[in-house]
């Protein structure tokens, strides 16, 4: 049996609409790797409560929800994204903004965080692993042999996620966006555990003004050089 640790891992981290998970697939297809789209089992967790009429103040009922996700992250006929729960399609419901607001009061639970912590670690399997998130390298993966740490500007975070939703025919207000991302970052920066901040051996990428294309190649040259 493989030994886990010496299965490669980068981890992509950053704040919301830094575009990590957009970079992550990006580099995960170009290596032939799997993904882990952490943020987006947290999205799952508050959909399901959501869902199932539970409380985001029921500690218990989410851990027992973390426990038993299945989930699969994919990609459909047209090579997007595709995220399935207990085998449905549930792309388009996790990626609207309540279910983000949701999804970050739910990462800010530490028995949340430790029910979802070994479902995470499992999707390390080889040839390697591209895991983007928000303590992937600090935390979940702190061995892996190559830690990004994916930014930009709040203005720059707000106009891409307004245009990602809009082409999902999600509407909302680009001034809502850049108030929402603003009030996660300091959410997410000021939570006790596991705190939006570089890994001390992460390299620093600020994307601002940068295309997919010139962000991907740099992370691929970074992996190259492993």
């Amino acid at each position: 049996m493989t030994n886990s640790s010496s299965i490669p891992v980068v981890t992509i981290d950053g704040p919301s609409g830094s575009g990590k998970g957009t970079i992550a697939r990006r580099v995960a297809g170009q290596l032939g790797w799997h993904l882990l789209d952490s943020g987006a089992l947290y999205r799952l967790v508050a959909l399901a409560a959501s869902e199932n009429g539970i409380s985001l103040d029921n500690i218990a009922a989410l851990v027992e929800l973390a426990a038993d996700l299945d989930v699969v992250f994919g990609s459909d006929t047209a090579g997007e994204e595709q995220i399935l729960l207990q085998g449905r399609d549930v792309t388009k419901q996790i990626r609207t903004e309540d279910c983000g607001t949701g999804a970050s009061a739910v990462a800010a639970l530490p028995a949340v965080r430790n029910a979802l912590l070994g479902l995470q670690r499992g999707f390390r399997k080889e040839p390697g692993l591209v895991a983007d998130g928000r303590d992937m390298g600090t935390h979940v993966f702190a061995d892996a042999g190559l830690k990004v740490f994916l930014t930009a500007t709040p203005q720059e975070r707000a106009k891409r996620r307004h245009k990602q939703l809009n082409d999902k025919g999600i509407d909302v207000s680009l001034a809502a966006l850049s108030r929402d991302i603003e009030e996660r970052d300091r959410r997410d920066s000021e939570r006790s555990v596991a705190p939006l901040r570089p890994a001390a051996d992460a390299r620093i990428l600020e994307s601002s003004g940068k295309s997919i294309e010139d962000v991907t190649r740099t992370v691929l040259d970074w992996v190259s050089e492993l």
